[in-house]
């Protein structure tokens, strides 16, 4: 019935143009010679020719009008969208009606029904005047209508970038119902634009005059149109408008456009990835994924941030099964739902499990065989790991010793394990147990075929509780946005560039090593607050108060990515470095490792002494919270082991094997 009622709306609307165009030509006609004489109808029929002027334009009246609807439509005349009618459709209209007044002239001469030479040209005028005026009517009207409405109910815009892009979207702005913003004033840094118009808005000045267009306008937001801009470009420009106290936004490239990936009407909000200064990291995956071509993959933690992402990539590149290991069902479930949907020919095999679960790790291993790990599953949080530092034993380390030995056991290629600067000199539990976790890597890497390299990062923004959408939520609920302390800085890097750092390491590994991201310059958390609060419209510390709240447990003013002795070597990709291997007792390291997990199955509140044996550089603070307590001082290691020699000195099998065990 709804297309039905459309289609009847179109015939009727068809028609109209047609009966108007009717009444045209025929005004068009009469105006035609009567301009001859003045517009005087008494004139001309005074005139020797005059009766027969008159006969021979209604004699050709009927061919004329015919020929004139032909014409139009080939034209589209009446299928063109007229309300969002620009240059292409007035050059239509003026070529149909001078076809047709070129058509009307040969045919009456050609019947021999003489007329004056100039009613030919003044019927061509008269008539493109006319049927101009019937389709660009509605536009203007509609134009007219939202100037005056628009003050009432549009938020006032300012478009920095008066090119295509720039363009573009003011001309959209302005003709889309759908987009209740009123486009006030462009800005562009290119002198021979200022001054000029975009579709009747005025270039008004470079970047310099932001502060003072803003404030002049009234503008409530800014769109950045410069897609092709280099981010060093756009971080200067975001620089000045977050000045302002307007939203920000930018626009996608054109490309994405026409490829129909975004349209104007949905243009993204700046990203605080926007402000960190360098351009990503950009990998050429598929010159380095040949190696999980029809391959066995195997991805713990498939369901994180970072273990579903790597799943995304592996899938592009044709393995021959792809399992993903996860304790989380929930996280498990959304990625395989995702995979089976883009990718419906991939062997996929999705397992519930921990790591920490000896026999589970072994059956899949043993079942699936696979021929390359990607260990991502471990516990991250920093302030939760100083509360529960068995559990990151459990989990980080010893699940990752499982995984190890089962890779070994069963003849795997490569094993990448994800780590984190957090390693270097820890402070905390979680980064102390990652540390621990690349020298299980580097001992097992000479155990058997076995490939093993661990891979080092930052920061990764908008992975499951970064910095960033804490922030985000905090500013929706009006602040305040709590940074633990103003001098703390972080290094930051996105998920893909996280992956691409994973994958790669993957192509170059050759076994032992340690891959470091160049990630740049750190960032200050508290710029990055500042900055966001300014990104959502608001101004920091009057609209949004900024709060401090003090380090946590075990977290760091600053994070290092090398420590002195591991040095760093460069790889074919300039930006990505290898860490040196530091030499260490292996014997004594997995006798320590045996009683580490004794005395955090045990659950032992101080089993900080335990870590601190195994990672010398390992500094906790003085007081950790205990639920129930207050922060109590840690026994130093020499009065652990004393007290505690039963849990070291235990009879182990086989020291450098985990304990089958399901914790």
């Amino acid at each position: 019935m709804k297309k039905l009622i459309e289609n009847k709306q179109l015939l009727i609307r068809r028609m109209g143009l047609i009966t108007y165009d009717v009444l045209a030509v025929m005004a068009s006609c009469a105006l035609g010679i009567l301009l001859r004489f003045d517009l005087s109808y008494a004139k001309m029929m005074s005139t020797a020719g005059g009766y027969m002027w008159q006969e021979n334009i209604w004699r050709f009246l009927p061919v004329n009008i015919v020929l004139t609807i032909f014409i139009f439509n080939i034209f589209h005349l009446y299928s063109s969208l007229w309300t969002y009618a620009g240059i292409p459709e007035m050059t239509s209209t003026v070529s149909a009606c001078l076809v047709t007044s070129m058509l009307q002239a040969a045919g009456m001469i050609f019947f021999h029904f003489t007329m004056p030479r100039s009613y030919y040209f003044q019927y061509a005028s008269v008539l493109t005047a006319l049927v101009l005026v019937s389709r660009f009517a509605y536009r203007l009207f509609r134009t007219f209508v939202q100037k005056r409405t628009e003050s009432a109910r549009n938020k006032n815009v300012m478009v920095i970038g008066a090119g295509e892009a720039g363009n573009s979207l003011i001309r959209e702005m302005n003709t889309s119902k759908y987009i209740q913003k009123s486009v006030m004033c462009v800005i562009d840094d290119d002198r021979a634009k200022i001054g000029n118009y975009i579709h009747g808005v005025k270039v008004v000045g470079g970047r310099e005059d932001i502060l003072e267009a803003a404030a002049q306008y009234d503008i409530d937001e800014i769109i950045v149109a410069i897609p092709s801009a280099a981010r060093q470009q756009l971080k200067e420009i975001l620089d000045v408008c977050k000045e302002t106290k307007c939203e920000l936004k930018t626009l996608p490239g054109i490309y994405q456009l026409v490829n129909g990936e975004v349209s104007v009407s949905q243009l993204k909000k700046v990203d605080v990835v926007d402000l960190l200064g360098r351009e990503p990291i950009q990998v050429d995956l598929n010159s380095i994924m040949a190696y999980v071509t029809e391959k066995v993959v195997l991805v713990t933690g498939g369901g994180g941030s970072i273990g579903s992402e790597l799943c995304r990539q592996i899938a592009t590149h044709h393995p021959k099964q792809l399992i993903i290991l996860d304790i989380y069902e929930n996280s498990a479930y959304d990625i395989q739902q995702e995979l089976a949907d883009k990718f419906p020919d991939l062997n996929l095999k999705v397992l519930i499990g921990s790591v920490r679960n000896t026999k589970r790790v072994n059956d899949i291993f043993k079942t699936y065989r696979p021929n390359i790990v990607y260990h991502a599953a471990a516990h991250k949080h920093v302030p939760l790991m100083e509360v529960s530092p068995n559990e990151a034993i459990k989990n980080n380390v010893m699940g990752t010793w499982k995984v190890a030995q089962a890779a070994v056991d069963n003849d795997v290629d490569k094993f990448v394990m994800i780590s984190t600067d957090k390693a270097v000199n820890p402070t905390n539990v979680m980064g102390a147990t990652k540390r621990i976790c690349e020298m299980i890597v580097q001992s097992y890497n000479h155990r058997g075929k076995t490939e093993f390299v661990a891979v080092r990062f930052g920061n990764v923004l908008g992975s499951n509780g970064s910095v960033i959408p804490l922030f985000k939520k905090q500013i929706a609920e009006g602040g305040p946005v709590t940074v633990t302390d103003p001098r703390i800085i972080r290094y930051f890097m996105t998920i893909p560039e996280a992956v691409s750092l994973v994958l790669q390491a993957g192509a170059y590994a050759k076994g032992g090593e340690i891959f470091i991201l160049d990630m740049g310059e750190p960032v200050k958390i508290l710029d990055l607050a500042r900055n966001l609060i300014r990104l959502s419209g608001y101004v920091p510390g009057e609209d949004i108060e900024i709060k401090f709240t003090g380090l946590r447990p075990g977290e760091k003013l600053y994070e290092e990515m090398l420590m002195k002795e591991e040095g760093m070597q460069d790889t074919p990709n300039k930006l990505i470095h290898i860490g040196k291997p530091i030499e260490f007792d292996e014997e004594s390291f997995y006798k320590k490792l045996h009683a580490l997990d004794n005395a955090s199955r045990s659950e032992r509140l101080d089993v900080h002494s335990w870590i601190g044996e195994l990672v010398p550089t390992y500094k906790y603070t003085p007081g950790v919270y205990i639920p129930g307590e207050t922060h109590t001082e840690f026994k130093d290691a020499a009065e652990a082991v004393e007290e505690d020699e039963k849990l070291r000195t235990y009879n182990f099998k086989d020291y450098h094997k985990p304990v089958d065990s399901d914790d």
